[in-house]
């Protein structure tokens, strides 16, 4: 696309109830990219009908889907979000003029607000499940994602620009049940990702970060202060490591 400034791109998975909603928010950018890995919900349609170029395919490493995405991107700028994320008005507008102002930062962060269901959660996550920023907008060329399937490592080169003020809201899940089916899903995938990496830890250094892991949510970043609901995030958080080790474990043996 001939002087395409800022390209916005979602990574999907089968997700035909959030997707609609999300795309309806990327109006401020001069194309949409949606990748969609091996969806079978009628994700493509719903992402043509807003107007994105879909590429599809199967990626059973998400940092290789995401960086499918970024490649795919025309824009010397890209806003990469989920499809469980909505970029509010003003927000679009910031990343619009940081774009074209084009200035010496080659990243920003970008503050989040995670809910759980309607309920606004400010405190108390973890990486594992809800983030308090993360580099959504970008220089292309100046991210990448690494090769794990779950929770990729990312890697940045050239400077980090300012932090951009409104935040991205992000719907974690709908209820406990979904998070509970997320623990499962990101443990097992994080399992396979153990066993590749041919050191899956010990029993006892796994225990030891359910309280660690629990402590840091509940505590340090003050989920005390969302009541029962924190408990449940840094319990959460606190048996994610465990349960990536037994099942990693467990299936070797």
């Amino acid at each position: 696309m001939a002087g395409c400034v800022l390209s916005a791109l979602v990574v999907a998975h089968n997700e035909a109830e959030q997707l609609d909603a999300c795309l309806a928010t990327l109006g401020f950018a001069d194309e949409i990219v949606a990748v969609l890995d091996r969806c079978t919900d009628g994700s493509a349609e719903i992402a043509r009908r807003r107007g994105a170029r879909v590429i599809e395919g199967a990626w059973p490493i998400e940092g290789d889907r995401r960086n499918e995405g970024i490649a795919a991107c025309e824009g010397r700028w890209i806003f990469e979000v989920d499809a469980d994320e909505r970029v509010p008005e003003a927000l679009g507008a910031a990343a619009r003029a940081v774009a074209e102002a084009d200035g010496p930062g080659d990243w920003h962060l970008v503050p989040v607000h995670n809910h759980i269901g309607a309920r606004l959660v400010r405190h108390g996550w973890g990486a594992s499940f809800g983030r308090g920023a993360h580099a959504a907008l970008f220089r292309k060329g100046a991210k990448r994602w690494g090769r794990e399937r779950v929770h990729p490592k990312l890697a940045f080169t050239g400077r980090e620009g300012g932090r951009l003020a409104t935040p991205i809201v992000h719907y974690v899940d709908r209820d406990i049940s979904g998070l509970i089916r997320k623990l499962d899903a990101y443990s097992t995938a994080r399992a396979k990702d153990l066993r590749e990496s041919g050191d899956i830890g010990s029993f006892g250094h796994n225990v030891r970060r359910i309280f660690s892991r629990f402590w840091k949510c509940y505590v340090g970043r003050r989920g005390y202060r969302e009541g029962p609901c924190g408990f449940l995030i840094a319990l959460l958080a606190g048996m994610y490591p465990i349960l990536s080790y037994l099942k990693a474990r467990l299936e070797d043996e």
